[in-house]
């Protein structure tokens, strides 16, 4: 598939990440204004009933702080995830989810895990990762923007801060590490140019004919390697002249 095909701009990549983020607010909300609090639905490791959270747990935050650092960064990374990789993005995003989630319930420390933190490092890992094996220009530039805007938050794949569900990060990531691998063939090629064909001989080339082997201008073309144009009888062949002027020292 061309990269131009691929790189294509749908109402997918406004829409799904509008309605994530609507939803997330929309269940904070809930909680709110009717007193519920779904923590008790979050991923709750080696634990049967904790299985629920697989599903659940990236749609409930702890509180307004939670879901606002939440909110920004999985717009414009679920964005970026349909735009560049279209044919793909929902499998990246469902089992994205679900994965993420089965992977922090083996590992996770006996506690709720909740918030979109998981499928975001699963985003980050899997659009950094992706482009550098990509290795597509277009890709690679969203790889670098990637780990600028987040870079940081490798960090928070360790136990380094109270109250962080840093097996859930962990999780994310290398689910978005193992996708990147398992993705590779559905990568857009770039357009090539004719001189990057292997078959390509730079004497037939009409425009490298024009110049000499030391890179100067030849202001005619040799008779046998002359473009062929049409003379109409008894009319001589049109000519270009290149003429030009010194300009004179105008000061006085």
């Amino acid at each position: 598939m061309k990269s131009q095909e691929e790189f294509k701009f749908s109402n997918q990549v406004i829409l799904v990440p509008v309605a994530f983020i609507l939803l997330i607010w929309l269940v904070f909300w809930f909680e709110i204004r009717f007193g519920f609090d779904f923590t008790n639905y979050g991923i709750f490791p080696q634990k049967l009933f904790g299985l629920r959270g697989v599903i659940f747990s990236a749609f409930i935050h702890s509180g307004i702080t939670h879901l606002y650092h939440n909110t920004i960064p999985l717009f414009v990374l679920t964005a970026a995830l349909f735009y560049f990789y279209r044919e793909m993005a929902w499998k990246i995003l469902i089992f994205g989810i679900l994965l993420s989630g089965l992977l922090t319930w083996s590992i996770g420390r006996p506690a709720y895990h909740i918030g979109a933190s998981g499928l975001i490092y699963v985003l980050v890992s899997f659009l950094f990762f992706k482009g550098i094996i990509a290795k597509h220009f277009r890709l690679i530039a969203l790889s670098l923007l990637v780990i600028f805007l987040y870079g940081s938050m490798i960090w928070y794949v360790l136990p380094i801060k109270d109250g962080v569900s840093w097996e859930g990060h962990l999780s994310g990531l290398l689910v978005g590490l193992v996708f990147a691998f398992l993705f590779k063939k559905h990568i857009p090629k770039p357009n090539k140019y004719q001189w990057e064909d292997p078959h390509y001989n730079e004497d037939e080339d009409p425009f490298l004919k024009h110049f000499d082997e030391a890179g100067n201008f030849i202001e005619t073309v040799p008779e046998n390697e002359a473009i062929d144009t049409k003379v109409e009888e008894g009319k001589p062949p049109i000519s270009i002249n290149y003429i030009f002027k010194e300009s004179k020292d105008s000061s006085t």
